[in-house]
């Protein structure tokens, strides 16, 4: 499994039920501005999942392994 973390406000409905479609599983913690929100998708096909990603322009983080909810809100600080 692949674990993509997206962090951005403009992600439109569009975008996030697409990659809602790729992806195994799904989570989203909204924020408030000035932090942006957070997606993590785990995602068993790495190729189409990055292509649809690099096609719509999102910035994403990929690791193999699942990163933990502290792990995440680290990079928000």
């Amino acid at each position: 499994m692949w674990y993509f973390t997206i962090k951005q406000q403009n992600v439109t409905n569009e975008q996030y039920q697409s990659l809602q479609k790729k992806a195994t599983l799904t989570e989203v913690e909204l924020f408030n501005e000035p932090y942006d929100n957070l997606y993590l998708f785990e995602v068993e096909h790495y190729k189409a999942f990055v292509d649809y990603l690099d096609l719509e322009g999102l910035i994403y983080e990929v690791a193999s392994e699942r990163p933990s909810r502290s792990e995440l809100m680290a990079g928000m600080q």
